[in-house]
């Protein structure tokens, strides 16, 4: 029943923008703090952010601390991720997460950021 779909992704060169969003349904999401993720080839996920359920909180991790932008739209139960400033390392897949609740993955979405 829990639904969540990242969408945003795409090719971009350094120092380029995208923004991400993930769009959820199926449960009660001003409940619930989100997170996004990041997965490369061979390598662990990694928490990129997160932001409180009310939208007033956010954390990041620190190399992307400054770039990233995580905010929250409750009203359209929608999460987003604005990146700027993107670098060839941020090149990976991107996943929206619900805090707290095993199994509460997207399906991710690509992002490519060339030299």
């Amino acid at each position: 029943q829990v639904q969540l779909v990242e969408s945003g992704g795409g090719l971009v060169q350094s120092g380029g923008s995208l923004r991400l969003s993930c769009a959820a349904a199926g449960f009660r999401f001003s409940d619930y703090v989100m997170n996004w993720y990041r997965q490369t080839p061979g390598k662990e996920r990694e928490l990129v952010a997160s932001i409180g359920a009310d939208g007033i909180n956010t954390n990041y991790l620190p190399i992307v601390k400054g770039r990233f932008t995580i905010s929250r739209d409750n009203n359209k139960s929608t999460v987003y991720l604005q990146m700027n400033n993107l670098r060839p390392e941020d090149t990976a897949m991107y996943y929206c997460k619900i805090f707290g609740v095993v199994g509460a993955w997207g399906q991710g979405t690509q992002v490519t950021v060339s030299s």
